[in-house]
């Protein structure tokens, strides 16, 4: 039994101090004076925010095939660092999980090297070379989603078809939109800044036009069609009109496309390299506009590791992706809670409770009966960004030295303690 007691707790979006009784993976007791025995570990959490543990759809973990990069091991840890208890790690793997074969060596390797719950996507079709079906019916029951994630499914009918596959099976498509016509070789958005800097640009509707292709063939089918790291304010426009139009899409934004826009970046530089890339300012108010007012359901941090030579230069060579998993929340919170722009329980609640809500996953919450995934954050708590410090593998961030408030500083992952910050004793 775990008792966590005096923290300000997140019930029904109001914060208040109560104590929490946990046995193995559930929530047994919420209120004051609960029952203890010896055998009971208590831990004090005065003065600390305690949340449901926050839900990540988007994660590259880099295993099997790409250990250089990442492996299991340390991404779980890194997540739990930045008070994850579930993620859903992308299927660009080698070997893709396009059978249930290749699957099993992914899930074999998440049952014995991660520290929280990982529910892995299966591939939309095999090795995500959009030629041939993936096998949907075999990897239904042990994935979360399917995705071709790093890719755009280019042949509509491909994907048309994939929806349906998916939707008599009650699994949502996961998109990454990228239409390969329009990239034209680009490294970084195609605006003031790429000209500025002599790089070759990817313009916005690179993005948005798959977006707007999809969501129809989305109601064709009658499919959940969720859509991977919305950075334009085009896919905002076209995503709310669905939405409007009684289509079921949904989808995510990264913290990285809500704190900077393509004017931020200094100069060429690859660790500012990014897919989708960091689009203009105005594309970064509508994606702010439209996490809070609906239209964007859920923040995913898309932690994408690599190792260090594959980001150092120009970003012309440079890989695509930046690591995220153990900032995600703290940046979001320095940026918008502290100045006002939303509050903490939407943060907390577009980081657990919607992304839960999105999927109909039986997460997210605090009450008894519901699983024990819990993340204890100190507001008060400063840390300069140092990637040096990472747990994840990956050091590759733009963010370095940046000072951040409200670290994670306790996660609980179905009753085990899966983080917990050195310099605190409870």
């Amino acid at each position: 039994m775990l008792l966590l007691t005096n923290g300000k707790v997140l019930l029904n979006d109001k914060f208040v101090e109560t104590d929490i009784l946990i046995d193995g993976q559930q929530i047994v007791a919420i209120g004051k004076n609960l029952p203890r025995n010896n055998q009971t570990q208590v831990l004090n959490l005065a003065g600390k925010i305690v949340a449901p543990g926050f839900i990540d759809v988007h994660v590259h973990w880099r295993e099997p095939g790409f250990s250089h990069k990442e492996t299991i091991y340390q991404a779980s840890r890194a997540a739990a660092r930045g008070g994850f208890t579930t993620v859903m790690p992308m299927p660009n793997l080698n070997p893709v999980p396009d059978t249930l074969a290749n699957l099993q060596l992914e899930l074999d390797l998440i049952a014995k090297d991660s520290v929280i719950r990982a529910i892995p996507y299966g591939a939309i079709t095999k090795g995500e070379l959009g030629q041939e079906y993936a096998d949907f019916q075999e990897l239904a029951p042990h994935v979360f989603a399917f995705s071709d994630d790093g890719r755009g499914v280019q042949d509509a009918n491909m994907m048309y078809q994939s929806m349906k596959v998916a939707a008599n099976l009650n699994k949502p498509i996961v998109a990454h939109c990228e239409e390969n016509s329009l990239i034209h070789g680009g490294c970084m958005h195609c605006g003031q800044r790429s000209h500025e800097l002599g790089l070759p640009g990817i313009p916005s509707i690179c993005e948005s036009v798959q977006i707007a292709r999809d969501v129809l063939l989305a109601e064709a089918a009658n499919c959940h069609y969720h859509v991977c790291h919305v950075s334009t304010k085009e896919s905002v426009r076209v995503i709310r009109d669905a939405k409007q139009a009684g289509i079921h899409v949904t989808c995510e934004v990264c913290p990285h496309h809500l704190i900077s826009h393509d004017m931020d970046i200094p100069h060429d530089d690859g660790m500012w390299k990014m897919n989708p890339p960091l689009r203009a300012k105005e594309d970064q108010e509508a994606l702010i506009q439209g996490l809070l007012d609906g239209t964007i359901d859920c923040i995913a941090t898309d932690h994408a590791p690599h190792a260090l030579e594959e980001k150092q230069g120009s970003m012309t060579k440079a890989a695509f992706g930046i690591v995220g998993s153990e900032t995600a929340f703290a940046q979001m919170y320095t940026h918008f809670v502290k100045t006002g722009v939303m509050s903490l329980e939407f943060l907390l609640n577009a980081m657990s409770a919607k992304v839960a809500q999105t999927f109909d996953l039986p997460y997210g919450t605090l009450n008894p009966g519901a699983s024990s995934d819990i993340v204890i954050i100190d507001l008060e708590k400063s840390w300069q960004i140092d990637p040096e410090q990472f747990l994840s593998k990956g050091r590759n961030t733009p963010y370095s030295g940046q000072v951040v408030y409200g670290m994670p500083v306790l996660t609980i992952a179905a009753g085990k303690i899966a983080y917990q910050d050195p310099n605190y004793q409870f």
